[in-house]
């Protein structure tokens, strides 16, 4: 690029205008999908003295459509978060990328103040969900719902038994039934844990919240009433017995499948411990994650006593119910949940039981390699021999690592060989094939997606950049 910026990150595909976004220090950047080397469109949105250093300028961190014709971008604004506008145009043929005027707003509780910090947001029918920090100092991590037509609402303040110094790192939307006040937020992030036998420890989590959660009336004003959590858990059990745990949870991709309430979740993990080090990828069903959250919650009378199910009444509706679902017809609002309700959603926020993945162990394990894994992309390719498995693991090296039904393969060989095996038993007939696999560019871009379209006996790269 001919102008001087860093901090490179994939924020958004727009696959309707065929760009792809990137935020940078001080810059929004849109991409060609079909022509990298395109002179890109830049907007330039400073926010600190442009003879400052280090975290003293605008890090962009969230840019998300929030319709057919304009995204929405926040920054860090050297320690100021702001938010605006861009006006992407209605067809990738007018090639328009501009700030809309007077756009500017706050940004707190939509992007973090530092831009060392870890957040995630997505925007949704208008409606904006942060986990984020939201001070100057970094103490007061929070999942924010803001904009929309519903009042804003976050987590529990300062209270660790909700969030204890969280790192979030995706959400997503799943529906939990046919009827859509059901429809939950999951949202996946590690944190320190405190039902550790000795001290905290970090463990990997999923949480969850209804779409139409408004607050408590009395209590949890502006608050989330329907917050739930629960661990996740990678392992593997040695020759010996013991366990060995991948708890640092580093990514998550979502695997939509024929059912939108079933879509299967992959997950990367990585240990924490400076004895043994490896890397992990383990997979999870909505069903298990479902049965955790409606299972016995977790409860410990004292300081001096044991975590251990909450074995007394539990209120009605069942705590983490949406208000109007399919157990709640009568009530329209969460602001008409009991008291004792809200009170017990406040003291029993995490689920007694861990989820565990299929077949209660990982897809893949590395150990005793000079990297772990990062990211992850996953496709299901149907072959003239079956449907396959495909992985594609960043690890910060030049290449990805990919995996095909349960074998690693040379990234090289191994496009040509999907080639091959994409034919069909018409050997007249050839189709296209389209994967997602991660690979790394920079120091400063890691891992990133990369849309592999083949055509004839070549193949042409098209960026498919997740953050």
């Amino acid at each position: 690029f001919n102008f001087n910026t860093s901090d490179y990150r994939i924020l958004l595909v727009d696959q309707d205008q065929e760009r792809l976004y990137l935020g940078a220090r001080d810059f929004l950047v849109a991409l060609d999908l079909h022509n990298i080397n395109k002179e890109p469109l830049i907007v330039s949105r400073g926010g600190g003295n442009p003879t400052g250093t280090g975290e003293c300028f605008n890090y962009i961190r969230l840019m998300e459509p929030l319709n057919r014709t304009h995204l929405y971008a926040c920054g860090t604004g050297a320690y100021h978060p702001v938010c605006i506008l861009i006006n992407r145009g209605w067809r990738s043929e007018e090639y328009l990328f501009r700030i809309v005027p007077h756009s500017l707003e706050p940004g707190k509780g939509k992007c973090p103040y530092d831009p060392r910090q870890s957040s995630m947001a997505v925007l949704i029918n208008n409606t904006l969900y942060a986990g984020v920090h939201v001070d100057f100092m970094g103490t007061d991590a929070a999942l924010f719902r803001t904009m929309g037509p519903r009042p804003a609402v976050r987590t529990e303040q300062h209270d660790s038994r909700w969030l204890y110094d969280p790192v979030f790192l995706q959400a997503h939307i799943i529906p939990d039934s046919s009827d859509h006040n059901d429809d939950k937020l999951y949202f996946f992030f590690r944190e320190k844990a405190l039902e550790g036998a000795v001290g905290p420890a970090v463990l990997a989590r999923v949480g969850r919240v209804c779409l139409n959660d408004d607050g408590g009336q009395r209590s949890l004003l502006n608050k989330w009433t329907t917050f739930l959590k629960a661990r996740l858990v990678c392992s593997v059990i040695g020759e010996d017995g013991v366990e060995t745990f991948f708890d640092e949870l580093r990514e998550v991709f979502l695997l939509p499948t024929q059912d939108e309430k079933h879509p299967l979740l992959y997950g990367v993990f990585s240990t924490l411990g400076s004895v043994f080090r490896g890397s992990a990828v383990c997979v999870y069903s909505m069903a298990d994650i479902r049965t955790v959250f409606n299972g016995p919650f977790a409860h410990k009378e004292g300081h001096n006593y044991q975590w251990g199910p909450y074995t007394g009444r539990v209120p009605y509706p069942r705590p983490g119910a949406c208000p109007g679902g399919t157990f709640t017809p009568g009530l329209r609002s969460t602001r008409e949940f009991s008291d004792e309700l809200v009170t017990f959603v406040r003291a029993h926020p995490l689920m007694f039981h861990a989820v565990y993945p299929l077949q209660r162990r990982p897809l893949l394990v590395r150990t005793n390699v000079p990297y772990s894994f990062t990211t992850l992309a996953v496709d299901l390719v149907d072959a003239v021999d079956g449907r396959y498995e495909v992985l594609f693991l960043g690890t910060g090296m030049s290449s990805p690592l990919i995996w095909v039904g349960g074998r690693e393969l040379n990234p090289g060989i191994q496009l040509d060989s999907i080639q091959q095996n994409m034919r069909t038993k018409d050997t007249s007939k050839e189709y296209p094939v389209k994967e997602n696999c991660y690979s790394v560019f920079s120091k400063t871009i890691e891992s990133k997606a990369l849309d592999f379209a083949w055509e004839k006996k070549a193949f042409s790269a098209r960026w498919m950049g997740r953050l």
